[in-house]
């Protein structure tokens, strides 16, 4: 394979601040390590919870890369990730939806509520078909998205649906740093 036909990695962040111990920040520290073509989409410092800033801040990043792209997203970087699908064409390799919250549902105490979810754009979540392969990596105890809800959203999507164990919302607070089987799902989704 050319240089050319490698896939970038684009880190598709959720809306939290920069968390260096986060599995997305190891990922892209390694990646780089290895010379790997990766990036990440910038952090807002304004309109964070605005849905269409999200999305404009994607495509600007996807139009910096020239070749194949791998998008490797979690948590509301997953809904920025589908809700782009939906007004956007541009080739996608594939990617890694890990961890999608469940939007429609109530989330936990010092989470946006639906309101404020709603008036920023979020809501509804996108359910037709993405344009590129997806695996979708789920939670069985995920605070912020029941299984049985990112299943039906996985289904919806045309995702590969994967079961990843009771790995809460994959994050620090759950326990992880590094996640290992997100480069086997990256693997899988460059070839």
């Amino acid at each position: 394979m050319k240089d050319t036909d490698t896939p970038t990695i684009l880190i598709v962040p959720g809306l939290r601040e920069h968390v260096p111990g986060h599995w997305q920040t190891l990922l892209e520290q390694k990646l780089a390590k290895e010379q790997a073509k990766v990036a990440s989409v910038p952090r807002m410092e304004r309109d964070k919870l605005s849905c269409a800033a999200w999305i404009a801040e994607l495509d600007r990043s996807l139009a910096a890369i020239e070749g194949p792209v791998v998008l490797v997203a979690h948590s509301a970087g997953v809904m920025i990730t589908v809700h782009w699908a939906q007004r956007h064409q541009r080739p996608i390799h594939g990617a890694l939806l890990a961890a999608p919250p469940d939007f429609e549902s109530p989330l936990p105490e010092g989470y946006p509520t639906q309101d404020v979810l709603r008036d920023n754009g979020w809501l509804p979540t996108p359910r037709a078909r993405l344009p590129f392969p997806s695996i979708v990596a789920a939670s069985t105890n995920d605070p912020l998205g029941r299984y049985e809800r990112v299943a039906d959203l996985a289904a919806a999507w045309g995702s590969r649906l994967v079961d990843v164990g009771a790995v809460g919302h994959l994050n620090p607070a759950a326990g992880y740093g590094e996640w290992p089987r997100a480069e086997e799902f990256i693997r899988e989704l460059a070839r």
